[in-house]
């Protein structure tokens, strides 16, 4: 867009707002592309910079929203990623070449959460008593609590399988899978909140790539970077608006 309204002299002005990073073109060793998303400025591509998929993935990453999330929230968000990460597993051990095409197996987690939702809204009574139990209950419902993870994990699987058009492996023992990944689930949510402190600095890289791009076309240009709402409505809040003068 940015280039366009450059090519374009009867475009006079335009604002711009980042979003989905992770689908940026980069240039690579193996090919050359002049009109690639990043970068964009003259600055950055003397240097020779790149990010790579890991890093346009992460970019997306809004501490904002991970932040503004309650406790509950934050607990669901982290045990869905420990399912993403027992599916590797399987894929891993059972289905290597799909995974080496790095799938997609959509946003099953708006799904598990809702249904999770409903459930605790349909048994309020329930969840008020489990919280008024002895502590001579509390390992009685750490036990439930795993074997509700654990089921929840198998039908996170069976879900992923379908959307995949895989077939469910006879010798695949789910529970296995996930009392191996279960001691690691601790882990996921200090992992995911660096990600997500990383996440700003990397969509600033891309912003201020953006910027400099548009500063480098001469005086003819004005252009200004800011915030125009808060973050936790929308992590990509930071607009870039140029016009001509």
């Amino acid at each position: 867009m940015l280039r366009t309204f450059m090519e374009c002299e009867e475009v006079k002005a335009v604002v711009s707002i980042g979003c989905c990073y992770n689908l940026l073109s980069e240039k690579t060793s193996e090919s050359s592309c002049s009109k690639c998303g990043f970068p964009m400025s003259a600055a950055l591509k003397s240097l020779g910079f790149s990010l790579g998929k890991n890093a346009r993935d992460l970019a997306c990453q809004s501490a904002e929203r991970w932040s503004s999330l309650g406790e509950d929230a934050g607990l669901q968000n982290f045990e869905l990623h420990s399912f993403r990460a027992a599916f590797q597993m399987v894929l891993s051990k059972h289905y290597p070449e799909v995974l080496a095409t790095s799938p997609s197996i959509g946003r099953q987690g708006k799904a598990f959460r809702r249904q999770k939702h409903r459930k605790a809204l349909e048994t309020p009574a329930k969840v008020d008593a489990s919280r008024k139990d002895t502590d001579a209950k509390k390992s009685t419902r750490h036990t439930s609590s795993s074997s509700d993870a654990c089921s929840s994990f198998e039908k996170f699987c069976l879900s992923a399988f379908s959307r995949l058009n895989l077939e469910h492996p006879q010798d695949l023992d789910l529970s296995a899978t996930w009392n191996e990944a279960d001691a690691f689930t601790g882990l996921i949510g200090p992992y995911w909140s660096i990600r997500a402190a990383l996440g700003p600095v990397l969509e600033t890289l891309i912003l201020l790539d953006r910027l400099m791009f548009l500063q480098e076309q001469g005086d003819s240009i004005e252009v200004v970077m800011l915030p125009i709402f808060d973050p936790t409505i929308s992590p990509r809040n930071v607009a870039i608006i140029a016009k001509r003068l």
